[in-house]
């Protein structure tokens, strides 16, 4: 993964500077003498671990740039976890009113204020790539950490105390369900701004997970 993503980087800047650098050429020029000019332009693409760097042609540094097309993987991830977070933020609305903790609002409120914009993106993701896509055989309530319709009545009844436990009991299941998707399409997928997303997710709920254990 590592050399995938120096190889990547290290090809996109050098085509992106030889295309460049062809774009500033708005007046013909003198023949070249051999060997010299773009006909003898390269680029340095890093060698795997142990291997030293090789010149190659930026056409063939084109060609090496990996094919990122979204892949029904990325497709059930964005539009699953946009329900997830969606109830999610059900949970952590009802929060302002029932939690009897402080610590236990703040947390509901960086939750929402972190999720909103995740589905906001995800959403730009999913219309910037042709819209969503026909999921068979995945039922949103079966997804990894959502709670019950039984368990949200539950919680939407609750106040103090009763309501602090049982929001951050269901909240620290949901965000494992959620780290437990993300991991899934890091693995399966095949976009680089959904395994972008993915790793914040990651990264994110699982500090949150540690957080609401603490409490």
């Amino acid at each position: 993964m590592i050399y995938r993503q120096r190889l990547f980087s290290a090809v996109a800047l050098a085509v992106g500077a030889v295309l460049a650098l062809g774009a500033c050429e708005s007046e013909p020029e003198a023949a070249a003498p051999r060997g010299e000019g773009s006909a003898g332009a390269s680029v340095v693409a890093p060698g795997r671990p142990g291997e030293p760097a090789r010149r190659i042609s930026p056409e063939e540094a084109a060609r090496l740039l990996p094919d990122e097309s979204p892949n029904s993987a990325d497709f059930r991830y964005a539009q699953m976890m946009i329900a997830h977070h969606r109830q999610a933020l059900t949970m952590t609305a009802l929060a302002p009113r029932r939690a009897g903790s402080p610590q236990v609002k703040k947390v509901a409120e960086r939750i929402a204020a972190a999720q909103q914009p995740e589905i906001d993106a995800m959403e730009g993701w999913l219309k910037n790539n042709g819209g969503p896509r026909e999921q068979s055989g995945h039922d949103h309530h079966s997804m990894p950490g959502m709670a019950t319709e039984a368990q949200l009545a539950q919680l939407g009844k609750a106040t103090g105390k009763a309501f602090d436990e049982l929001f951050l009991k269901l909240m620290i299941t949901h965000h494992e369900g959620a780290v437990t998707m993300a991991a899934e399409v890091l693995g399966d997928g095949n976009n680089v701004l959904v395994e972008e997303m993915a790793n914040d997710v990651i990264a994110q709920q699982t500090a949150e997970i540690s957080r609401m254990r603490s409490l």
